[in-house]
Parts: structure tokens; C-alpha cells; sequence
């Protein structure tokens, strides 16, 4: 089966020709929509490009962040102001894939992958796209629970605000080979601190069900305390309820859920 490349000089174009053609996937990296077609994929019939430079564009100068969807894990790695992104871009793949993968194509990234987009997650990012409805800022929970709907919206960007501190935001990835694996399971923690108490606590988790999710319960448990002993292990025996983790090569269900509260008593520990 042939396939079609097109490719706009806007967003705006290419846009539009995603939402009018259900058999469009965008190309931005490649390394998901050029391993499907290596596959043998055929429900891809037409490849969407963009040279829009506005993809690739970084806006780290204030108290919140956007990257534009075309921008690299390797270029969050060279740039220092992004400094609390460095662990979760590291951790994706090897040189080659942060040189090619995306941070908008990381939000379509399936369990077990897709772990930047934990640590977007917990940082409560917002996701641009645009359709055939003009242009929207959506919640990254909201554009996740409706991911599969997405297909025929284009991202534009990510935002989220910048932690306060250092230690306010943590991310640990699990994996068997290291850094370049498929997650066991990833953790991502913005606990921002007023008065000695946590407010505003968000836990997100990767390859704990289909796509990534917070662990609200954890959340609950966290917020208003502080960060000692006792409400960081309530908080990792909370941190699976509600999850539905599944069993893939990597690990079984039963192993994940072992092992995720022992990895976010280490997190929340300063220990990973």
C-alpha cells in the first residue's frame, strides 16, 4: 500500500489536513508513526508534515515553560534552564531516540513508554492542539482520558509551571535496561511546600494502567502534611488504589503494585 507525504509551511494547513483524513498520522520524530509503517500498519495512508518553526520553539525565560510539540529530548537535555526536565528526558531511550523522539509524540507513546509524559503529568501541563475546531488549551489529564480521540487533532505545544524549588518536583523510572527500556513502572512527584505542608501535591504514574495516571489517593494523603516519616509511608501504601497495572514482559501486575509504593517511599525519601 502507498503511502502519502505531505508537508505544510503552517500548523494551521497541516491541521487541517490531519482532521479531514482519517488515515493521516502526523510525523514528527518518527519513532512511533516510521515503527508502525515498518510494521506494516495500514491503517496509515497519508504522513503530515510541518516546517513550522514555531514547533520547535522554547519559551523557558519566566515562572512557566512551553515547549513546542517538535522539540527534542536531546535539546531539553542541552538547555540548563530546564534543568528539572533533565531526568525524565534523560531517561528516554538512547542518544539516537532523544535525538529523534518528541515531546509531542511522547503523549501518544503507549505503556510501557510514554515516560515524559509522566513527569508532565505531575507538573499539572498544559497541552495545546489544534483541529478542526480552531485552537485549544486542554489539561494534560483531559487530553490523556481522550488520547484515542486525539488522533485527529495536532499538538502545538506543552506548558507547565516551573517548581519552586529543586527538590519539588522528583521522577524515577524503573526499568530493566537502563536508560533505554520500556518502564517496569515511573514515578513523578510535584509536591510544592507552604509552611512546612504540602500544597498542591500531584503523583502521576507510568505502566500502572493504559495510560499514565495519578495516583490521587497518595495525593490525598500527602496533602496538608508534611514531609515526614509517617505520611510518606500512608502515602506509598495508598499509591495503587485505583490503579490497574498490567502484565507485559517487563513485569506482571502483581509485581508492579509490589513494588510502586517501595519506590515512592524512595522518591518522596530523597532516595532515588
Amino acid at each position: 500500500m502507498a503511502v502519502t507525504v505531505k508537508t505544510f509551511a503552517s500548523t494551521s494547513e497541516a491541521a487541517g489536513a490531519l482532521s479531514a483524513d482519517r488515515g493521516a498520522r502526523y510525523l514528527g520524530g518518527g519513532t512511533l508513526v516510521m515503527r508502525a509503517l515498518n510494521e506494516g500498519d495500514v491503517s496509515v495512508s497519508t504522513v503530515i508534515r510541518a516546517s513550522d518553526q514555531a514547533l520547535t520553539r522554547i519559551d523557558a525565560s519566566g515562572p512557566r515553560v512551553t515547549l513546542g510539540a517538535g522539540i527534542t529530548f536531546a535539546k531539553i537535555l542541552a538547555e540548563r534552564d530546564l534543568g528539572f526536565l533533565h531526568a525524565p528526558a534523560r531517561s528516554i531511550g538512547g542518544p539516537a531516540v532523544r535525538n529523534m523522539g518528541t515531546v509531542g509524540g511522547n503523549l501518544f507513546a503507549p505503556s510501557p513508554y510514554g515516560d515524559f509524559t509522566v513527569a508532565l503529568l505531575a507538573l499539572d501541563a498544559t497541552v495545546a492542539v489544534q483541529g478542526g475546531f480552531g485552537t485549544r488549551d486542554i489539561a494534560i489529564e483531559e487530553f490523556l482520558q481522550s488520547r484515542e480521540r486525539q488522533a485527529g487533532t495536532l499538538v502545538l505545544s506543552v506548558s507547565c509551571a516551573r517548581p519552586a524549588s529543586a527538590d519539588a518536583f522528583r521522577y524515577h523510572k524503573v526499568a530493566r535496561i537502563k536508560p533505554k527500556g520500556g518502564s517496569v513502572i515511573t514515578l513523578a512527584a510535584h509536591l510544592p511546600i507552604s509552611g512546612g505542608r504540602i500544597a498542591g501535591a500531584r503523583i502521576a504514574l507510568g505502566s500502572m494502567a493504559p495510560t499514565q495516571i495519578r495516583a490521587r489517593a497518595a495525593e490525598r494523603v500527602l496533602e496538608g502534611r508534611s514531609l515526614d516519616a509517617a505520611t510518606i509511608g500512608a502515602a506509598a501504601s495508598a499509591v495503587t488504589e485505583g490503579a490497574s497495572p498490567f502484565d507485559n514482559a517487563l513485569g506482571s501486575a502483581w509485581y508492579r503494585r509490589e513494588i510502586a509504593g517501595v519506590h515512592l517511599r524512595r522518591l518522596l525519601s530523597g532516595q532515588e
